[in-house]
């Protein structure tokens, strides 16, 4: 490895010069002190000499955090002039006034609004007069009603974040949680729509989910324990002191997590709980103000299940006989397994992810051939008949459900696009198969997709089980001749699907000769429950593996450069960064690790913090088995740091997130300095923290593409594709 190293490091960067003038002016990286931690777990001792690093409350760990920030801006300052380009071309590919497409509910049209030189919107109302109304950008419709303005709520606060939106049956009522810290606990504010009056605002650190009974005098709501897992259901009278509200459910298996919501006729509330592998449901009847929930089966090892209410019957989506799942209906005075009846079944290589139901049909949303898709399942006369897909303009668009409120509808909203087209949102007629285009997103500037090209790969794993997927766009006058820059982006956790979307950023990259890419890893859900399941547990490896062998395949074809390819992945995502970055570090030039699980065995080994006990149906529990520590121990990134040359790395957190706590990436950063052979005036390791802010960063948008232009100035930087071309 070493020669290739050695030239690798040499390699001269065009625009890199500049750097070095930089250098000299920096301010040194920050470094911590060693206050060592013993950890004995299965027999071995470790010594942590950052771990004192997680305690928030000491100034210490602030004056670090800050130091990195000044430390991050003092070797970056050459590239302000690239960010402020990229920032202005987010902004000018983005059409600032803008409104989203109304949707009809209980006799009115809601929508959004976006106004220029604001980073919240406002959302707003208007009666239903028989038709779609004619809406316009940055006008305001006579009778139009505010519900909630954006802007307002959030002038004068660092962080703004708006939780659940939800309309009581018949209009009259709404509720919604604002977050002002990044947390993600939320104040609920319960608002009467005929007088504008907020009447309630007694709800403090909710969770996520809220649900109004069908008579709106009472409000359901969840509640996080200590560890920030939801736990428990509380129904709450209007106008009432929290003191005096009632326990609905808790739940205490920590494996489990529980998720609210109200069926479209808004007569039944729904309470989901799902582990990575199991899942049960309980209803209640929200036309009884004090009925009690009842279950629709009682969980199973394995047998993961969610339900979708329609009026007479429910509708399952469940893997009880199928790995693909499928569709089932049962009574609902009744559903017990024994009376489910299948509908529909997942073909070979499909997942079924839910489903939605209708008067005159089901729409299903599944994943085929690596694609996210809909399905039409017709009902008439008490049954369901022969499904249908819908068209989709391309095989490499992401065609997924829209927002479809109303259970009468006879149409189904979707939403198409991929990583070159913006969105499209349509909605196709279920009796005629007519489509409506309802909007186009429209990206100013002169923006063309045709400019740009767009293929799927396929790369034969190492393990010469499988090919996985890749989705690559670039410039139409890129070539694969080996000599331009490249991104990787990955992420390969959980059973979550990283699509082809497209984003006005990325533009950014591409105008300036980046192939970009997304490596479609095992341990995500692209190719449906047995590719997530084949990188889990103790097959994790198998989506670093996957990744890396994704890059080298870059390489190999002559899309990228051998000395230009840079990765990116956040959260689960940088956890990948950590590991592709230890097993291969001579493949990449630059990693952005956006919030990473990069100390991942130190906070599984923690039942207490947020998630961790829900996690070890993913990652495995080390405390009980020694296997499973031995595994993540030969992974996890932050123990696996060795004294060689790195690339350089840019790891991104945020002060109040409760998900990826920020004390991994700050203690990632610091055995990276102390350890790595390679240069770090050339190659840097930084670190920034939004010190307000949670797991999705900056919360406005002028500040998150503040945010986005100045990793991809580093990115650009270090891949030496500063100049458009």
């Amino acid at each position: 490895m070493g020669d290739s190293v050695r030239q690798w490091r040499g390699w001269p960067r065009p625009g890199l010069s500049s750097y070095a003038g930089v250098v000299s002016e920096a301010t040194s990286a920050p470094r911590a002190p060693h206050r060592d931690t013993i950890r004995t777990v299965h027999g071995e001792e470790v010594c942590d000499p950052y771990e004192w690093l997680r305690d928030r409350d000491n100034p210490e760990v602030i004056e670090l955090l800050e130091a990195e920030n000044a430390y991050m801006k003092a070797r970056t300052s050459h590239l302000g002039e690239l960010e402020a380009d990229i920032f202005a071309e987010i902004k000018s590919r983005t059409k600032e006034t803008d409104l989203s497409v109304p949707q009809l509910r209980d006799g009115w049209w809601y929508y959004a609004r976006t106004e220029e030189g604001e980073q919240y919107p406002r959302w707003a109302r208007v009666r239903d007069a028989g038709e779609r109304p004619k809406l316009e950008a940055g006008r305001p419709i006579d009778g139009e009603q505010i519900l909630v303005d954006g802007p307002a709520l959030a002038e004068g606060e660092a962080y703004f974040a708006l939780g659940d939106l939800e309309i009581a049956p018949g209009g009259d009522w709404l509720a919604y949680g604002v977050d002002t810290s990044g947390d993600e606990r939320y104040d609920v504010v319960v608002v009467d729509l005929r007088t504008g009056e907020k009447v309630d605002m007694a709800i403090t650190g909710a969770g996520y989910g809220l649900a109004f009974g069908a008579e709106a005098s009472a409000l359901y709501y969840v509640r996080v324990n200590e560890a920030w897992r939801p736990h428990q259901v509380w129904r709450h009278r209007i106008g009432n002191p929290v003191s005096g509200d009632e326990l609905v459910y808790q739940e205490d298996d920590e494996r489990f997590w529980m998720m609210l919501e109200t069926s479209k006729d808004g007569q039944t509330i729904v309470i989901q709980l799902a582990s990575s592998t199991t899942g049960e449901a309980h209803l209640i009847d929200a036309s009884d103000p004090q009925a009690r929930p009842r279950c629709v089966a009682q969980r199973r090892p394995g047998l993961d299940y969610s339900v979708e209410v329609a009026p007479d019957h429910l509708l399952i989506v469940h893997n009880a006989t199928h790995q693909g799942f499928e569709v089932a209906r049962a009574p609902l005075a009744d559903p017990a397994p024994e009376n489910w009846q299948t509908v529909h079944v997942a073909g070979e290589g499909e997942r079924i992810l839910g489903v939605s139901a209708f008067c005159d049909h089901a729409a299903i949303a599944l994943r085929t051939g690596g694609r996210a898709g809909v399905r039409v399942l017709p009902y008439e006369a008490g049954r369901y008949g022969q499904a249908w897909d819908i068209p989709s303009a391309s095989e490499i668009a992401t065609l997924e459900l829209g927002a479809n409120p109303r259970f009468d509808s006879r149409t189904i909203r979707y939403v198409v696009e991929s990583l070159a087209t913006p969105p499209t949102v349509a909605q196709i007629d279920v009796a005629t198969r007519e489509v409506e285009v309802l909007k186009r997103t429209e990206v100013p500037g002169g923006y063309d997709p045709e400019d740009y090209i767009e293929h799927r790969l396929w790369v034969r794993s190492r393990d010469g089980k499988t090919d996985i997927p890749v989705s690559l766009v670039a410039r139409r006058d890129v070539a694969p001749d080996g000599t331009n820059p490249g991104l990787l982006y990955g992420y390969g956790s959980y059973e979550v699907s990283i699509d082809p979307t497209f984003s006005p950023a990325l533009v950014s990259l591409l105008e300036r000769g980046v192939v970009y890419a997304i490596a479609h890893v095992r341990g995500g859900g692209e190719m449906g429950r047995a590719w997530y399941e084949d990188g889990k547990l103790t097959a994790k490896k198998h989506t670093f593996e996957d990744f890396i062998d994704c890059g080298r395949h870059l390489i190999e074809s002559g899309w990228v450069h051998p000395q230009r390819l840079a990765a990116r992945g956040g959260s689960a995502g940088g956890l990948l960064m950590g590991a592709v970055t230890n097993m291969a570090p001579d493949l990449w030039c630059a990693v952005h690790a956006a919030v990473p699980f990069v100390d991942a065995l130190t906070t599984i080994l923690k039942p207490e913090l947020p998630l961790t006990a829900g996690e070890w149906e993913e990652w495995g529990n080390p405390i009980e088995s020694a296997e499973v520590y031995h595994y993540m121990r030969s992974y996890t990134p932050f123990e696996n740091i060795a004294a060689r040359p790195y690339p350089a790395i840019l790891a991104t957190t945020s002060l109040n997130d409760t998900r990826v706590y920020y004390v991994e990436p700050l203690k990632w950063v610091q055995r990276l300095r102390e350890s790595v052979t390679s240069d770090q005036d050339e190659w840097p390791i930084l670190l920034h923290c939004e010190m307000v802010a949670g797991h999705g960063g900056a919360s406005g948008r002028y500040d998150a593409w503040r945010e986005r232009a100045r990793e991809f100035a580093f990115l650009l930087d270090q891949l030496g594709a500063r100049e458009l071309r």
